[in-house]
C-alpha cells in the first residue's frame, strides 16, 4: 500500500513532529535524491486525513487505501513522446493548469473538495518547472483553498523561482545517519552508494543486477583511467547507461587516489564541472569527452 510505506520512515524525527503543527498550506521540502521527501509528503497527507489524526494510525478508512484520492503528485517527465530519455525534463503547463488537451491537472484536482479532509499536491521536481506552469501555479499559491497542502520539492531552493520559494515554508532534509540505514542492509557497497539516502538502499536492494552493473562498471573507469583517454571514454559511455553514476564515481574515486592527494582533489573538481555541465545540459558526448580526457591525465 502507497501509505504502508510513507508510515516507515527513517530518521527526520524533528520533521516528523514539526508538520503536524505548522499552519503553512505551502512548503518546499529540499534535500538529496531518496532520502525520504516523498515519502513524509504522504506520511503527511495520510496524518491530515487519519480519523485518529497524527501519527497516521494505518487502519481507518483513509490509510488503508493503496492509492489516495486526496493526494497528487505531479513529475517532470523524463522521456520524450518517441520514447527516448529527455535532456531537458520539464513540468509542462498542462500538468498544472487546464487546457485544450483536457489533461488531468493540478488546478482542477485541487479546487474539488477532498473525500475525506484535506488535499495534498506534491510537485516532485518544482525546479523542472516550465515559465507558463510556474505562473500558473503561483496563483493558487497565493490563494490555496482552505482544505489544501501544496508541497513543492528540489535539491535546493536556489533552483526554484524566487516567486515560488517566498510563499513557501522550507523544510529541509538532511540525509539519514548510516546507524538507521543498517536497519535496511549490513552491505558495505550499498551504504557507501547511499550517502544517507534510504531510497538509494531500497533501489540498491531491489535491483541488485543493475546495483551490481553500478559497481563493476565504476571499477571498469577507474581501471580504464590508467590506460589513456580513449579508454576513458569507452568506459565512461557504459557507466553513463547506469542512473546515478556519477555521484557514485565521487564516492568510488576516495578509494581510488590518496584522499589528500593533488590527484584526488583534482578529479573531484572535474567531475563536479561534469556534473554541473550535465545540469545545464550541455552535449552528453562532449561532457564525456573532456571528463575522459582530464580523468585519464591524473
Amino acid at each position: 500500500m502507497i501509505w504502508e510505506s510513507g508510515m516507515n520512515i527513517l530518521g527526520h524525527q524533528r520533521i516528523l513532529e514539526l508538520l503536524p503543527r505548522v499552519k503553512a498550506q505551502t512548503f518546499l521540502f529540499t534535500g538529496p535524491e531518496g532520502v525520504g521527501r516523498r515519502l513524509v509528503a504522504r506520511w503527511f497527507t495520510a496524518g491530515l486525513n487519519c480519523e485518529g489524526g497524527f501519527p497516521p494510525c494505518g487502519d481507518c478508512a483513509s490509510c488503508r487505501l493503496e492509492a489516495h484520492p486526496d493526494y497528487l503528485e505531479i513529475a517532470p517527465e523524463h522521456e520524450t513522446k518517441t520514447g527516448r530519455r529527455a535532456r531537458l525534463p520539464q513540468i509542462r503547463l498542462e500538468q498544472i493548469a487546464p487546457r485544450e488537451s483536457e489533461e488531468p491537472n493540478l488546478l482542477d484536482w485541487i479546487t474539488t473538495y477532498p473525500r475525506f479532509r484535506s488535499k495534498v499536491a506534491v510537485v516532485d521536481g518544482a525546479h523542472f518547472l516550465g515559465e507558463a506552469a510556474a505562473n500558473a501555479l503561483l496563483k493558487v499559491l497565493e490563494e490555496p483553498p482552505s482544505f489544501a497542502r501544496i508541497i513543492l520539492i528540489a535539491p535546493s531552493r536556489e533552483l526554484v523561482l524566487p516567486t515560488l520559494v517566498s510563499r513557501s515554508l522550507e523544510i529541509g532534509f538532511a540525509p539519514v545517519p548510516e546507524a538507521l540505514l543498517q536497519q535496511l542492509t549490513s552491505d558495505p557497497e550499498v551504504l557507501a552508494y547511499a550517502q544517507g539516502a534510504p531510497g538509494r538502499v531500497r533501489w540498491a536492494l531491489e535491483h541488485p543486477a543493475e546495483f551490481n552493473r553500478l559497481v563493476s562498471r565504476t571499477q571498469g573507469l577507474l581501471e580504464a583511467v590508467q590506460a589513456g583517454p580513449a579508454q576513458t571514454l569507452e568506459a565512461l559511455k557504459l557507466l553513463g547507461e547506469v542512473e546515478g553514476a556519477l555521484p557514485y564515481l565521487g564516492q568510488r574515486l576516495r578509494a581510488h587516489f590518496a584522499v589528500e592527494s593533488p590527484a584526488y582533489k583534482a578529479a573531484l573538481e572535474a567531475l563536479a564541472r561534469a556534473q554541473e555541465a550535465d545540469s545545464a545540459y550541455v552535449s552528453e558526448d562532449l561532457v564525456q569527452t573532456w571528463l575522459a580526457l582530464k580523468l585519464s591525465q591524473l
